[in-house]
């Protein structure tokens, strides 16, 4: 199939950016969408042009590190799919397609596609882990935990960080992805002891990297590529207003 694409580029974080016309010609429907950007790229390279600059790891859909805006849907047309699992069929031949980045205020444009997201990495060091000090690792079948509570703790975990609910959401809210770091830790027996000092400290550091605040939108949730749903931000709510009552501080 033959494309026109639409491609942001920015040469860097102080550029002023711009979209730039691309043909991609003799473009297989089998091809991933992270594959027809490396043919994309070869035929920059060829004529002598600077490759886009697009951010991947694993391409399996796991790490998270994919992520652009195709004609205004973070991650594409496809419901639950990364970017790296989006396939070309999902196109038509002769089709315009619009590439952007993430586009928010705590994400800023490295370069082209490619967004800095360690505002993420300041909200799990804030408090997504449990560091209470057990001794020996227990044996992990040691603490029975209700099936229920395991079940729903694995599908907040699922979240992978990728910051597609950011992009499309129109506050640039990261409440789906914190909620979802949050509960997957506060569901289980281990993460008790430090439930309600994570919460205040994870929704502080969310709100000190510049996110916006959620309006219930529910954009975030609708493309997600693992699914997470927004009642784990209702549970991260619950849990911050008891926090908070209780008289419970950010220790950072």
């Amino acid at each position: 199939m033959d494309l026109t694409l639409y491609v942001w580029r920015q040469e860097s974080p102080e550029a002023k950016g711009r979209m730039v016309k691309y043909e991609a010609a003799e473009i297989s429907a089998d091809m991933s969408f992270l594959e027809m950007l490396d043919v994309v790229n070869e035929r920059l390279i060829e004529t002598g042009e600077r490759p886009i600059e697009f951010a991947h790891d694993c391409r399996e859909g796991i790490c998270g590190t994919c992520g652009v805006v195709i004609d205004g849907e973070a991650h594409g047309p496809w419901k639950t799919t990364a970017t790296c699992q989006l396939h070309m069929r999902a196109f038509k031949d002769g089709d315009t397609i619009y590439i952007e980045p993430w586009r928010a205020r705590a994400f800023p444009v490295l370069q082209d596609l490619v967004v800095d997201r360690s505002a993420f990495d300041r909200i799990i060091e804030a408090g997504g882990y449990i560091s209470v000090n057990t001794g020996e690792a227990p044996e992990a079948d040691g603490v029975p935990v209700p099936k229920e509570d395991a079940e729903n703790a694995f599908d907040a975990a699922a979240c992978i960080g990728c910051g597609a609910c950011v992009a499309q959401c129109p506050n640039g809210a990261a409440q789906l992805f914190t909620g979802a770091k949050i509960s997957h830790l506060g569901l289980l027996p281990q993460g008790q002891v430090e439930r309600y000092d994570r919460v205040v400290n994870m929704v502080e550091a969310m709100e000190q990297a510049g996110f916006g605040s959620c309006s219930n939108f529910r954009e975030c949730e609708a493309v997600c590529p693992k699914g997470i749903s927004i009642d784990w931000i209702a549970r991260m709510n619950r849990d911050y207003i008891k926090a908070k009552i209780q008289g419970k501080k950010a220790s950072a």
